[in-house]
């Protein structure tokens, strides 16, 4: 009885729980942003790499994912030899989870991916992080194209 007693009073406290809300800061519209890390399977980062240089980056294109840039750890203990990062931007987080939908279900994806992978996985874990701008960004924009124009 006593441990029935536990279990209430725990899924009690966590439905009543919230979400902390988030920053000031932090922008409730413009652009959401989707970080990603790839560990490689190891051996494998030059693979990842080749399948989007061949295939991965122009299905995103075809799929409204906007490429920021792409990046890799400088430092072995880092990651050098197994991490891929890179951020993509969308106009909403409902067009991101709809890209990545029509992403994972189109057959050219569906085909480099089987053909990349014949020997094995070339993506251990992916992570993302979901990403909002925060309140100053484009006014540090818009003061740095200021300061560009004037000189």
């Amino acid at each position: 009885m006593r441990t029935l007693l536990l279990l209430c009073t725990a899924f009690a406290a966590a439905s009543f729980a919230q979400t902390p809300a988030p920053s000031p800061s932090l922008k409730t519209t413009g652009k959401f942003y989707e970080l990603r890390i790839y560990h490689a399977m190891p051996g494998k980062l030059e693979a990842v790499h080749d399948r989007f240089r061949k295939h991965t980056n122009a299905l995103f294109v075809k799929h409204g994912m906007e490429i920021v840039g792409f990046w890799g750890p400088t430092d072995k203990e880092k990651g050098s030899d197994k991490q891929l990062i890179y951020v993509l931007a969308y106009p909403s987080r409902e067009a991101r989870e709809a890209s990545w939908k029509a992403f994972g279900a189109d057959p050219e994806w569906q085909a480099a991916r089987k053909a990349s992978e014949v020997d094995g996985r070339l993506v251990e874990k992916a992570e993302s992080i979901y990403m909002g701008e925060v309140d100053y960004f484009t006014a540090g924009m818009k003061m740095k194209k200021a300061k560009k124009a004037k000189n």
